[in-house]
């Protein structure tokens, strides 16, 4: 009868990144957002910035 010889430390090294890599894609999941849901959020923003603008009243100072 022959065991396989387990180096120890590798072995913890790689439960370690396995369980980096299990955090790093729950992650993804909770913070990630595509491309097109960030084009979308900038573009509902910058809308949003001009109709605030557009409500702006002219000829007065923010001083008075």
């Amino acid at each position: 009868m022959s065991a396989d010889v387990v180096n120890l430390r590798q072995f913890r090294k790689k439960a370690v990144r396995a369980e980096k890599e299990k955090q790093a894609e729950e992650n993804r999941i909770r913070f990630g957002r595509t491309k097109s849901e960030k084009q979308l959020g900038k573009a509902l923003s910058e809308l949003e910035e001009r109709r605030h603008e557009a409500g702006r009243l002219e000829g007065k100072n923010e001083d008075d």
